[in-house]
């Protein structure tokens, strides 16, 4: 079947609207998506006819919502192919479920060891392990980026010694938009019996992730990254590991059984889960998962490509154009300067011409220091952004560049 943009966009009532008496070009993918009718309509659902507290009740209400948010757990193991839901945890997104891996995994790591990371990762995957090591002497061994935007695996390579004990790495720059060969780090790390966290947070709403084929020891990712109810995220574990790590939290919901003398766990995942989940939202979470399958991983990611081909050809049209990333099979993220113009200025001329577009560092510092810039302005496409609005988004570069002095 052809893709029908127009009839997916139909389900998106804010694309509809307009920002200065201009139609909405939503192009800040990265940051959030929007979200379709179907999944409000799942929250609104969970309010108004399921909301009571999970996995503590025995009428008749309890276990409806119990169940709706459960049957969201396989349905995200289903989604990236894990073995079994006992490896699937809830938390309130990426950040929290690197955080969780950084507290609890991290317990094992002592004074001296060792955490691989590359220059291009998020705040969220560099501050935890910081934290970290305000607890014990940890050291972050980073790994550099070439001149496109891909990792120098040699060095990746070179990085690794007897004190490494964990490879924290973004599956996708959400800056360069840089798709990094995740299997082939983690088959490394693991021929040294290193395992590897992956923040999948920009992959798994553009692309197929299979965590067993990747072999990945952890996955993290959000909900509102990938068109559903913020709020929600999810961290993959394999068994063996989540089995081993201590509880993050403490509270209800975690627990076996509690005495002032002693404490047991709940069996897996919900020793991870302390107290009242946002079962509202995570039963949510199911419907916009449903929404991606129907319209199809593989058909979403040809149509972000196109416009990201198309639209990265026709800025280098434009004069005093950078483009930061240039990486082959990148995924559908243009971060660029317009010659020496501050990037702020650039977005706010794009938004009173209605472009929402991120500008700043975008979370990573670290990466904009490598790049030279103080920050960038960044183009994101989804599902429902079309190629009219990508020839609008260059008709109003063209326009603003000469505003910018180029």
């Amino acid at each position: 079947m052809a893709y029908d943009v127009e009839a997916l966009r139909r389900d998106f009532p804010i694309l509809d609207r307009t920002v200065y008496g201009k139609p909405l070009v939503y192009l800040d993918n990265t940051a959030t998506s929007q979200t379709p009718r179907q999944v409000v309509d799942a929250v609104a659902d969970m309010y108004l006819a399921h909301k009571a507290n999970v996995h503590r009740g025995v009428f008749s209400l309890s276990q409806e919502a119990t169940a709706l948010m459960e049957a969201t757990r396989e349905k995200v193991r289903d989604y990236i192919n894990a073995a079994s839901t006992r490896e699937i945890v809830f938390t309130r997104g990426t950040t929290e479920a690197i955080n969780l891996v950084a507290s609890s995994f991290g317990s094992f790591m002592e004074n001296g060891d060792e955490i691989i990371l590359t220059v291009m990762e998020h705040h969220a995957n560099i501050v935890p392990w910081q934290l970290l090591g305000t607890r014990k002497r940890i050291t972050l061994r980073v790994v550099k980026i070439r001149p496109d935007g891909t990792l120098n695996m040699e060095q990746y390579r070179n990085l690794f010694n007897e004190r490494t004990r964990l490879v924290a790495v973004c599956h996708v720059s959400n800056v360069l938009g840089t798709v990094n060969p995740i299997e082939d780090m983690i088959r490394y790390a693991h021929s040294l019996e290193v395992p590897v966290l992956v923040d999948g947070a920009q992959a798994v709403p553009h692309m197929k992730v299979d965590v067993r084929a990747l072999d990945a020891d952890f996955y993290a990712f959000s909900s509102h990254k990938m068109y559903g109810p913020s709020g929600v995220g999810v961290l993959y574990g394999k068994e063996r590991w989540l089995k081993k790590m201590p509880p993050y939290q403490g509270g209800g919901g975690m627990i076996s059984h509690v005495s002032f003398k002693k404490t047991t766990y709940a069996d897996l995942p919900l020793k991870f889960e302390a107290g009242t989940p946002d079962f509202v939202d995570i039963a949510a979470f199911s419907a916009c998962l449903d929404y991606i399958r129907s319209v199809g991983i593989d058909a979403i990611a040809a149509h972000e490509h196109e416009l990201l081909e198309w639209t990265t050809a026709e800025m280098m049209k434009i004069p005093g154009m950078r483009i930061f990333g240039t990486a082959p099979g990148k995924c559908a993220v243009i971060s660029f300067l317009i010659g020496e113009a501050h990037h702020y200025d650039t977005g706010m001329l794009l938004d009173k011409l209605g472009f929402a577009v991120r500008t700043g560092h975008h979370c990573a510092q670290p990466l904009m220091e490598v790049l030279g810039v103080e920050g960038t302005v960044r183009a994101s496409f989804g599902l429902y952004n079309t190629h009219a609005e990508a020839e609008a988004f260059i008709a109003a570069l063209h326009r603003i560049a000469p505003m910018l002095g180029v």
